[in-house]
């Protein structure tokens, strides 16, 4: 969505979902920003906004119009915010939009960290609904090899802590992350954490290169070895077939997934293996249109 009242410090990311939600940018690129895969934030300092720069930019958009129901807070991980300071957002959002319904943002796991369950509750009641979560994996020596500084542990014990206090979860798994190599660990280990935590949302990418695969294996701190389509695909399935979940609304629509899945785990989970099987034995058909989908 389009204000004229907003200088956005680019480049500018948001989840798909929140394609009409107003953005608002309180921290600049990610507290982390060491991830192996991630070249989103590389061009950026973290940086926490200016709080009174943030209350500027809110009360100029109501002006404009005061009927937004959604907002997403940018950039990679708002959730590292203090809980006075989002308390304090959340509230001019309310003020300003009484039409509010949701703000959402971006997090990493350890945001949660030094926050208590009544912390996090509290920003719930405030309206903070949903943080989406790149969990990448569940295997703790893929996320140590891609230098994601989280663990299994760390990642389930903090977004249970969110799910207890009432927020929705987003969550995704990078398809590939681990090549040929790590490629069994990563799909058994990456079911294994969502099975814990039973985010309402759950996403597959497929890693990318923006900088080339030379790039990647410099950062990767393991023996890379690219995947092909099929290679990711069987990935994928083992993936989804040892996910045992219930009623989590699943996705694999991204630009990088060669494969369109849509489905609700675990109602539609052997539709979706039936789906993958027929991309597997028909390579020439990977990329297939929903409605072809659905006649398989």
């Amino acid at each position: 969505m389009f204000f004229p009242y907003l200088n956005y410090n680019e480049p500018l990311f948001r989840p798909p979902s929140e394609a009409y939600s107003l953005i608002i940018q309180v921290s600049l690129g990610c507290s982390w920003n060491k991830c192996a895969f991630c070249e989103m934030y590389t061009s950026k300092k973290f940086k926490v906004r200016n709080e009174e720069d943030i209350f500027n930019e809110i009360s100029s958009v109501a002006e404009f119009s005061a009927d937004i129901k959604k907002v997403f807070l940018a950039d990679g991980n708002a959730m590292v915010l203090s809980t006075e300071k989002l308390l304090r957002i959340l509230t001019h959002l309310n003020e300003k939009f009484p039409k509010l319904t949701r703000v959402s943002a971006y997090a990493i796991a350890k945001d949660m960290e030094n926050k208590s369950v009544e912390e996090l509750k509290e920003l719930y009641d405030a309206g903070l609904k949903l943080i989406y979560v790149g969990i990448e994996s569940g295997d703790d020596e893929l996320l140590g090899l891609i230098n994601k500084g989280e663990t299994y542990e760390s990642t389930v014990k903090n977004l249970l802590k969110a799910k207890e206090a009432g927020i929705k979860s987003s969550a995704m798994i990078l398809n590939g992350l681990g090549g040929k190599k790590y490629s069994v660990q990563h799909a058994v280990n990456s079911a294994r954490v969502v099975n814990e935590i039973q985010p309402d949302y759950l996403s597959t990418l497929v890693l990318s290169f923006p900088f080339g695969v030379e790039h990647f294996i410099k950062r990767f701190k393991g023996d890379f070895q690219q995947m092909d389509i099929a290679d990711l695909l069987k990935e994928l399935k083992l993936f989804i077939s040892e996910t045992k979940l219930n009623n989590v609304i699943f996705r694999s629509d991204h630009a990088s997934n060669y494969l369109v899945l849509k489905g609700i785990l675990s109602r539609d989970k052997e539709r979706m293996l039936k789906e993958i099987n027929f991309a597997i034995d028909n390579p020439g058909k990977a990329f297939l249109r929903e409605e072809e989908q659905r006649r398989l």
